[in-house]
């Protein structure tokens, strides 16, 4: 590991911790190829980091699987111990993994703290939930006793995104290894710099086995030779549709089972009796702008009805056009810089191409001109339904607006899509609440606001948003398999007298 100092766009000078090894079995590891990895603000190179050989995750593999066969004998009151005093240790360094964040992702550095709190918060609830390891007796009749047990599946693939990187380090170790597993982390090619401090912290954490976390680095490639993996026993991700499916057909070779957590396009659904000062205020809040919108659960359609429309549209139109754009380090600006320049130019190519349709510009809709960054104004369209914009996720800060007159009619708009992620609804009617949270093909639904992940409640989506739920007890019961066993007393027949 080595300090530098780097300049960031409004002059300030910015301390980094940056660690640009692998690590795998307890040790550091660094490969023949490397590639750059960059501050999305300034274009600077922040370090080279080693992109993964088939033998690096050959190893990465066996070492989690290895190292699980330890730690699974740990009963889960020492595993809970253990792995609060690892969130303990995150939180140590929250601003060093703050700053690699920010430098690394390009998003707002209020944003980026409240991120790495999260991960360590992840942590903390898996811990606690340890004991919910239990299994379940089954009334087999006199002289049986038949009953289920848990246990790990032993090496778990955690593929993680861009967009919030340490959290989703953290969120994927935590019931990875309270479960009993090791893990193998393969972060995004763009923003590795935070796993591989992770990976350092573990290094310096002596209540883990070596091998139970191990961060390997590199392109799609490396994550589809760990997915492929003859030892990884689950593969658990977060990212976009098309690479879920794409880790789906990996995963099939062997049949490893799959946890998803994949994209959306969020209806934000607000009925004429709704508070609007209220709806205006979560509106700008589910957009997600000090991510640059570059959150899966983001709200990204206004399913406004029409009598709401004057109340709530030029309101949240003239948030957008006062938000204040540049450098992430800086408290003061609600938006820093997309992520890398193939994300900005997916950006402006839907917002090029919502013009081209016949959408409206409302609001914004023109990138940002802060230098070598990739930076671009919060776009507010009115757009038909049917349009790509009002369609498509465009993983950037932009709003479609939507009017809608008829309930039925904007539950259809709303539902008309391959996604289901999220869903908000705006209403101060508890009938046309609970009515619209059964309508609404959503695998979580907020009522009068919008964005906010309440730890233990199972977050995860319908359709092709994803496959299974996390930060709950049932993502944690999905990191082990179940064995049943049956055990025959006294003088009764060994004999099984019907079934399979």
């Amino acid at each position: 590991m080595h300090e530098r100092e780097i300049e960031t766009l409004s002059g300030r000078r910015v301390r980094l911790e940056i660690e640009d090894r692998m690590y795998v079995g307890g040790e550091f590891v660094t490969g023949g190829e490397t590639f750059e990895t960059e501050s999305p603000p300034t274009g600077e190179v922040l370090a080279e980091v080693p992109v993964a050989t088939a033998d690096h995750v050959d190893r990465a593999a066996r070492a989690a699987r290895e190292a699980s066969e330890e730690w699974h004998t740990y009963d889960v009151f020492e595993r809970r111990e253990r792995v609060r005093a690892f969130a303990d240790l995150l939180e140590a360094h929250a601003d060093e993994l703050t700053n690699l964040d920010v430098a690394d992702n390009g998003s707002s550095i209020s944003r980026m703290k409240f991120d790495v709190g999260k991960g360590a918060d992840n942590l903390r609830y898996f811990a606690g939930i340890a004991p919910e390891l239990k299994g379940e007796s089954i009334p087999a009749g006199d002289g049986v006793h038949d009953f289920t047990l848990r246990e790990p599946y032993g090496a778990v693939a955690g593929i993680v995104p861009f967009n919030h990187p340490n959290m989703f380090v953290a969120e994927k170790i935590a019931p990875a290894v309270v479960a009993g597993n090791g893990v193998v982390i393969k972060p995004s090619e763009f923003t590795p710099l935070s796993a591989l401090y992770v990976g350092r912290l573990a290094a310096e954490f002596d209540g883990f086995p070596d091998g139970l976390i191990n961060v390997v680095t590199g392109f799609g490639e490396t994550g589809a030779e760990l997915v492929g993996h003859e030892g990884t026993g689950l593969v658990s991700m977060v990212g976009g549709p098309s690479t879920g499916k794409a880790i789906m057909r990996g995963a099939a070779e062997n049949l490893t089972p799959v946890l998803l957590e994949l994209g959306g396009k969020n209806p934000f659904v607000v009925f004429p009796d709704a508070s609007m000062d209220a709806v205006v205020e979560g509106l700008e809040g589910a957009m997600a702008l000090p991510w640059e919108g570059q959150s899966c659960g983001s709200g990204t359609r206004l399913l406004v009805h029409e009598d709401a429309y004057d109340d709530v549209v030029p309101a949240i139109a003239d948030r957008v056009e006062s938000v204040t754009i540049g450098d992430p380090f800086d408290e003061s600006n609600t938006m820093g810089s997309i992520v890398s320049e193939p994300q900005y130019e997916k950006v402006r190519e839907y917002v090029e191409g919502a013009r081209e349709e016949g959408a409206e510009v409302l609001a914004g809709g023109d990138p940002v001109d802060h230098g070598a960054g990739h930076f671009h104004e919060p776009t507010v369209f009115e757009a038909d339904p049917s349009m790509t914009i009002a369609r498509e996720e465009t993983f950037g800060p932009v709003l479609s607006v939507i009017p809608w007159s008829d309930y039925d009619e904007m539950v259809a708009i709303a539902n008309d899509l391959r996604y289901g992620l999220t869903a908000s609804v705006w209403t101060n009617d508890l009938n046309t609440a609970h009515r619209a949270i059964d309508d609404l093909e959503a695998g979580y639904v907020w009522v009068n606001q919008h964005g906010r992940h309440y730890i233990g409640a199972p977050f995860g989506g319908y359709k092709e948003s994803g496959i299974g739920k996390k930060e709950s007890l049932g993502e944690l019961l999905d990191h082990t398999r179940l064995k049943n066993a049956s055990i025959q007393f006294g003088e009764g027949s060994p004999t099984l007298a019907g079934g399979n």
